[in-house]
Formats: C-alpha cells, structure tokens, sequence
C-alpha cells in the first residue's frame, strides 16, 4: 500500500494508471460493439475519450523533461547526438500533444486538431526510435561490462591475500554483476514501452489496418502503461 501510494503521488504513475484505463475502454469497446452492444460499448467508448483527454491536461508542461535531460553529461558523442534526437522528438511530441488537448476542448480552432496530432505523433515516432537505440547499445555495453566482471569473479580464487579480502572482493563483484542485470531488465522495459508506442505513433502518421486495429492499439496502449508501471513501481528500500 504504501508503495502505490508512493507511485501514484508520481505524475508518471498517475499516468500510467489512467493510460491502463484508456487502453482497457479502447478493448472493450471494441468487443462490446462487435456483440452489439451499443449502449454499453458508447459509455467505454466515452471513457476511453475522457482518459485520453485527462492524460494530455495531466502532462501540460511535460515537454520541458526533455530539455533537462538535454543538460545531463553523456559518454560520448554517439550517445550525446541520439539523446538530442530521442529527447528533442519527444518534446515536439509533448508540444504539440499540449496543442491538440487545446484544439480538442475548443479553446484553438477545432480543425487544427488533425494537424497537431500528425506532428505530435511524428515527434513522438522519432523520438522513440532513437530512445530504442540508445538502450540497444547501452545493453550491448552491459553485457560486455557482465562478461569482464564475470571473468575477474573466476580469477578471484587465484589471487594473492586472505580468504576475507577474496570474499570481499567476490561479494562486491557480484553485486555490480546484479546492477548490470536490473539495469538490463529496466532497458527491456523501455524497450517495450516505446516500441508499443512507436505503434501507436505510426497508426497516427501512417494508417494501416495493423496498426490502426483496435486490438493492436489496446494491447500496445497496455504494454506501454504496464512497462511503465515495472519501471516506476517503487522499490521495497
């Protein structure tokens, strides 16, 4: 209890509860008008509608995250140009994401509406490209990191000294060891996260009955908020 208190006190959580609430309505809204309930499948329909609206008021400003994590020291020049593009993607996204909750609650033009979304979805499409891969080479750099780690574990035995400072040595070994893996398993989540959105972009900047599907637009609207929830879940320290 605790802990959900702690997660949904983050906008991030909060976030992605009402997102898991939106994708939820989308699949039975779905379902409800393919057995012909109209009435019930119009009230899942409102709910999705109310949720999505919810989630744009809920993340004014949000687009100003992307130029602080601009400010952060990278590596390299790899990692610091795809952090400009992921990062400046997803502030064109939360923008214009921002302008389309404007155009949609009628205080800018109704028809401006379909414009904001194809950018924002645009932004948001390349962002998360760039995001997937920064993880895939930081998780290539974690499991050579483990593998060297793993190799310095097994020539720990061999080394001169006494039995305490071997076991001290091995202890915290294993515990980078530990940290590299979560860290991988973090990445994976992001991973998913951003490619189920990546979906939901393309279905936005290029209709297709794929990616349009309400099927494939709910479960990929569920993995996101799911993956979202794993990654911010509160530890138990």
């Amino acid at each position: 209890m605790d802990r959900l208190i702690i997660f949904l006190a983050k906008r991030d959580g909060i976030d992605k509860l009402v997102k898991t609430f939106q994708y939820v309505a989308k699949l039975a809204h779905w379902r409800l008008q393919g057995i012909g309930q109209e009435s019930l499948a119009d009230r899942a329909k409102k709910w999705e509608v109310s949720c999505g609206t919810s989630r744009k008021a809920f993340r004014t400003g949000r687009f100003l995250s992307g130029m602080n994590a601009l400010r952060s020291p990278y590596p390299n020049r790899v990692m610091q140009t795809l952090a400009i593009l992921s990062n400046g993607g997803e502030m064109v996204y939360f923008f214009f994401d921002h302008l389309l909750w404007l155009s949609r609650i009628g205080l800018l033009d109704t028809h401006l509406a379909a414009r904001m979304s194809y950018i924002s979805a645009f932004g948001e499409g390349v962002g998360y490209i760039f995001f997937i891969a920064a993880d895939l080479i930081n998780i290539r750099k974690g499991l050579r990191a483990e593998k060297e780690l793993i190799a310095e574990l097994a020539s720990v035995a061999k080394q001169e000294g006494s039995q305490e400072d071997r076991e001290a040595l091995a202890k915290q070994i294993r515990t980078k060891i530990r940290g590299i893996r979560v860290q991988r398993i973090m990445q994976f989540m992001a991973i998913a996260a951003n490619l189920a959105d990546l979906i939901i972009a393309l279905a936005e900047v290029e209709p297709n009955p794929f990616c349009n599907h309400a099927v494939t637009l709910g479960i990929s609207g569920l993995v996101s908020a799911w993956a979202g929830w794993y990654r911010n879940w509160p530890s138990a320290t």
